[in-house]
């Protein structure tokens, strides 16, 4: 690492969404466009993202819609995102990289707080105990919810627990999303995922190159 790398305050970006938004691909275009202006960039996902939070993955992504209650997967995820952010997010904003995440605790606040019962109060005193970070910068890419289940369906992954809840969860979760833009808007900037690829993309570089520019 340089000096200039080592006098550089790492950002941490967050993708937020519903299912079949796009995200995914949109960050794998930000990571390529800021990798090629020159900056370090870390693209981790959650829940997973290390060793250990990749094995609660696999639990809580998989099988039976009702395999876990809500409680249980809020507990879950707890645990893979501290694991996430010891051994990959911490140590990659220490050294002054760009960290750019597929969904942090936001979507535990719709998923497991909101959508599945009213147990937001309880994902956020167990963030505050445990996790007690958020991102600099979280792109919602706000889309609508019978076209993202259609997309999301349409991949054919063993991941589709809970695109399997149907329709009636991913209307309550862009609900959702967009009331936690406005409660966290210092950080939230919400993107029109109904536009081409290229528009969003343009978007969202838009959106960054304005946080680095306030991050120097």
């Amino acid at each position: 690492m340089t000096k200039h790398e080592q006098g550089k305050k790492g950002l941490f970006i967050s993708f937020e969404g519903i299912d079949g938004s796009g995200k995914s691909t949109q960050l794998t275009r930000l990571a390529e466009h800021l990798r090629s202006t020159g900056h370090q960039v870390v693209v981790t996902r959650e829940p997973g993202g290390s060793d250990g939070a990749e094995e609660i993955r696999a639990l809580v992504l998989q099988g039976d819609p009702d395999r876990w209650s809500a409680e249980t997967e809020i507990l879950l995820f707890t645990a893979a995102r501290r694991d996430h952010l010891e051994r990959v997010i911490r140590p990659a904003l220490a050294a002054g990289k760009i960290v750019i995440c597929d969904r942090f605790a936001d979507s535990t606040r719709m998923y497991q707080g909101l959508s599945r019962g009213d147990l937001r109060a309880t994902v956020d005193k167990l963030h505050d105990l445990m996790i007690g970070v958020e991102p600099d910068l979280t792109l919602l890419i706000d889309m609508d919810p019978t076209e993202g289940l259609k997309r999301a369906k349409g991949r054919n992954g063993a991941e589709e627990r809970f695109e399997d809840f149907g329709t009636s969860l991913q209307e309550a979760m862009r609900t959702g999303f967009l009331a936690l833009a406005e409660e966290f808007k210092g950080r939230f900037r919400i993107i029109n995922g109904a536009q081409s690829m290229d528009s969003v993309a343009a978007d969202i570089r838009k959106v960054t190159d304005k946080a680095l520019t306030a991050r120097a």
